[in-house]
This record gives structure tokens, sequence and C-alpha cells, in this order.
């Protein structure tokens, strides 16, 4: 397998995929919160599914699940507000489009609140939390070595 690392895009560039891919005229729309949720299952998936993380960034285990400070920073004047479309001129390898899409269908019709709520029982978050209480404030680095064995695992069962 190659190296997890070998990253071709920017946070950037996948939230901007998941906010042009939206069903606005359905009604659709995605929160700040939601948005970090996609950004943090893409890089999952697609480090188990391609072998490559998509971003370089690291999520960080905060109260609400895992944050890309760097997303959180661009996206924080929202607030709970639906994020707004984007320039959708995306570059986006089709191996890497086709497993955004699959993240898009399988979590995008979920809740952010929905969404929250897995990560705090999954692997990865718990472990970087180490036991912290909610109402702590953390930063700790979600492993990448973690997300990958955590959802490889995963998908190990759900094939078996």
């Amino acid at each position: 397998m190659e190296n997890i690392d070998s990253h071709k895009y920017k946070a950037s560039d996948i939230a901007n995929w998941f906010l042009c891919h939206i069903d606005r005229d359905a009604g659709d729309s995605v929160t700040h919160l939601k948005l970090q949720k996609l950004l943090y299952y893409a890089q999952a998936w697609c480090m188990v599914l391609s072998g490559k993380s998509l971003f370089e960034d690291d999520f960080e285990a905060w109260s609400h699940g895992p944050v890309l400070p760097g997303i959180y920073n661009e996206y924080k004047r929202f607030g709970f507000e639906a994020l707004p479309s984007c320039d959708c001129v995306n570059n986006i390898a089709q191996e890497i489009d086709d497993i955004l899409g699959e993240v898009q269908r399988v979590y995008g019709e979920k809740s952010a609140k929905y969404l929250e709520e897995l990560t705090h029982h999954e692997a990865p978050w718990i472990e970087a939390r180490n036991g912290l209480p909610l109402e702590v404030r953390c930063s700790n680095i979600i492993s990448k070595e973690n997300m990958l064995r955590f959802y490889s695992e995963m998908l190990q069962e759900n094939e078996g």
C-alpha cells in the first residue's frame, strides 16, 4: 500500500466539492458542523479505498467531533447557518470523485448531530480524546493511522 500521507488536495478543495454537490433545489443544505464530519469521513474512506490521504491537514478531537481547524476558521462566521454555495470548479480525479460521491450518498443525508454522535462512538475520536470529558477543550490529533485501521476493519466486517 502507498504511503497514506501522499495527499494531492487541500482540505478546502474537498470542502468545495461537498458544497458544490448539495442538492439545494431539493432543499438540502450543509452547516459548518456537518461539513467537518463529511470531510472526516471522506478522508477516512479515501485512505481505506485508495490507499492515500486526501489532504495533509489533521483532524483534532474537539467536543463536537473531528474538526479541521483551518476549515473551522474559514467557515466559523456562518455559525449554525447553512453554508453558501461555492465556485464549483473542481479538479478532482475520477477515483476520488467516486469516493466523495459515495460519502455524500451515505453520510450526506444524515443530520450534523447524528454524524457528531456517530464519531463519538468510533475509536479514532475516542482514542484521541483519551478520556477527556466532552466539556473539556481538546486539540489532540486524530491520527490518520488510527483512522485507516478503524475504517479498514469496519469495511472488512461489513464485507465478511
